[in-house]
């Protein structure tokens, strides 16, 4: 279909936009890589936090998602520690878009580094979620703030509000972290329970359980 100018002269409509490929987690494990925080059973939709990688050639591809209005992000770290991190965020910004940014963690504070490694980026807000694909390559040229991908390190996740297109503090204070460091050559299908579902299984809380039925089967009537 065309439309005339006032001229008379044809305008070609505009070429139709892809929609957003939905993140599939039926391959987490086997052809991509997939973490996965928030409530037992979730998927890239219903998770908290959600991440995928998988090797395509010399490029790596990322997705994300989070429950959330403003961005979701990974960073690569050579500790559990935030602090000289190399950062991909994706950012919903005021105009419904979401765009992928480079951060570099100095100390608590994120900055915006201008060289960016992303391509291939796509995102999309949707159902109060922001969700995103971009690529990386692999490897790349000696910088403090980009890391080599074809090396281990350990992931920190996290996601927040954004005000006009920049990111603020993410939305809990302990954001989640690979319990080890991860190697993009090993797909695994890592779940971690958000806070709401591992109150009962950590230690402190089985040994007070035990501790409680221990005293109302002693105690006196």
């Amino acid at each position: 279909m065309h439309f005339l100018s006032d001229e008379g002269y044809p305008f070609p409509t505009a070429p139709p936009v892809d929609p957003f490929a939905r993140i599939r987690v039926d391959d987490c494990g086997k052809t991509k890589g997939c973490f996965r925080y928030g409530k037992p059973g979730c998927n890239a939709e219903t998770c908290d936090y959600f991440l995928s990688y998988r090797r395509i050639g010399a490029d790596i591809e990322f997705e994300l998602s989070a429950e959330t209005d403003g961005w979701v992000a990974v960073g690569f770290s050579s500790d559990k520690k935030m602090g000289g991190d190399d950062v991909m965020a994706c950012v919903h910004d005021d105009n419904g878009r979401v765009r992928i940014h480079h951060f570099y963690n100095v100390g608590q504070w994120a900055k915006e580094i201008q060289r960016n490694p992303a391509r291939d980026e796509e995102g999309i807000f949707e159902n109060n979620r922001v969700t995103c694909r971009f690529k990386r390559p692999v490897k790349v040229p000696r910088d403090e703030t980009i890391v080599d991908l074809h090396l281990s390190w350990y992931y920190l996740f996290a996601w927040g509000p954004a005000i006009q297109g920049s990111i603020t503090r993410h939305d809990i204070d302990s954001p989640p972290v690979s319990e080890r460091v991860v190697s993009i050559y090993k797909y695994e299908d890592i779940f971690m329970p958000s806070a709401a579902y591992q109150t009962f299984s950590s230690p402190f809380c089985l040994l007070l359980i035990v501790a409680l039925t221990f005293y109302l089967l002693m105690g006196t009537p």
